[in-house]
């Protein structure tokens, strides 16, 4: 006779908790878009849901820990966002199993406009004296690795004498951030960190509003800097 495992039933008490937590969520993405990250009041959110400070803070121990709720909620959907995305395929341009970098752009510019206030959270100005823990470095890094794997299926760039660079000599030697890639080539680093550098630098301003008044489209300068960058 085999045995089953079960998995424990939630108790109406764990759900509770939960559904508080997640309403307490709510009301902090909506103080974020009013008044930003740094005027977050866990005071605040009781007073809207009708609880007393104390009471609340038997579901987030201070604002630190609601930030942190937050920012990881943020990272783990964008890092889903890409695992998700499909397999380039085999070819003489991606390599098997791995995504293709258009691909992953679009996937970041639709995650990125479909809430500002959480692109911000994460990719805007720190919150001050807030630091992130481990286990959201964690999940950063799931998206990076996707990113390496497909710098790596990338292919070489046509080499040039501006290619024989001083910063892939430093990456050779800076690569703690690529855990989990020992034996990337460093040109695959620099496509990996021009990648994420490039397209976060314009969605930054397009999401801001700098590109207001220029009479520009900013989609067509988002695919055109991944056109450049993707161009083999």
């Amino acid at each position: 006779m085999t045995g089953s495992t079960k998995t424990p039933r939630e108790t109406p008490r764990e759900r509770y908790r939960q559904q508080v937590r997640e309403e307490v969520k709510e009301k902090a993405w909506q103080q974020i878009a009013g008044s930003g990250a740094s005027a977050l009041s866990l005071n605040a959110i009781a007073k809207q849901m009708g609880m007393s400070g104390p009471a609340l803070y038997r579901y987030f121990a201070n604002r630190d820990e609601l930030i942190t709720e937050l920012i990881r909620d943020a990272y783990r959907s964008l890092a889903d966002a890409f695992l998700a995305v499909p397999d380039a395929g085999a070819g003489a341009d991606a390599g098997e199993g791995r995504p293709a970098l258009p691909e992953l752009a679009r996937v970041l510019r639709r995650w990125a406009l479909a809430d500002p206030h959480r692109y911000f959270l994460v990719y805007g100005t720190p919150v001050p004296g807030y630091h992130a823990p481990q286990d959201i470095t964690g999940i950063a890094s799931e998206m990076m690795s996707v990113l390496l794997d497909a710098c790596a299926a990338a292919g070489p760039e046509p080499a040039t004498a501006a290619d024989a660079h001083a910063f892939e000599e430093h990456l050779a030697d800076h690569r703690d951030w690529a855990e989990g890639h020992p034996d990337a080539a460093p040109a695959a680093l620099r496509l990996a960190m021009t990648f994420w550098s490039r397209l976060h630098g314009a969605l930054s301003l397009e999401l801001a509003g700098h590109f207001a008044g220029m009479g520009l489209d900013p989609a067509l300068l988002f695919q055109a800097e991944v056109d450049a960058l993707t161009a083999r």
